[in-house]
């Protein structure tokens, strides 16, 4: 998986879509968004995800953690 998080608007992309586009199921939505909300910066960046292998559930799931580390990283 390769991940890239900038200063932006909150546009998420996952394999050159749009996270709602490539996950339509709103649980999965939720669990993507999840570390942007949990510190408050939901319209601060962009990110740009590249994942593959797994079911969309278990894509998701790397997305999240994904976000969270770059996060963290970033800080």
């Amino acid at each position: 998986m390769a991940i890239n998080l900038k200063k932006g608007e909150g546009k998420i992309e996952v394999n050159g879509r749009d996270y709602k586009e490539y996950f339509p199921q709103t649980h999965v939505q939720i669990a993507v968004m999840a570390p942007l909300q949990e510190v408050a910066v939901v319209n601060l960046y962009d990110i740009k995800v590249n994942v593959n292998g797994g079911g969309f559930k278990g894509q998701a799931e790397a997305v999240k953690m994904g976000i969270a580390r770059a996060l963290v990283k970033y800080n």
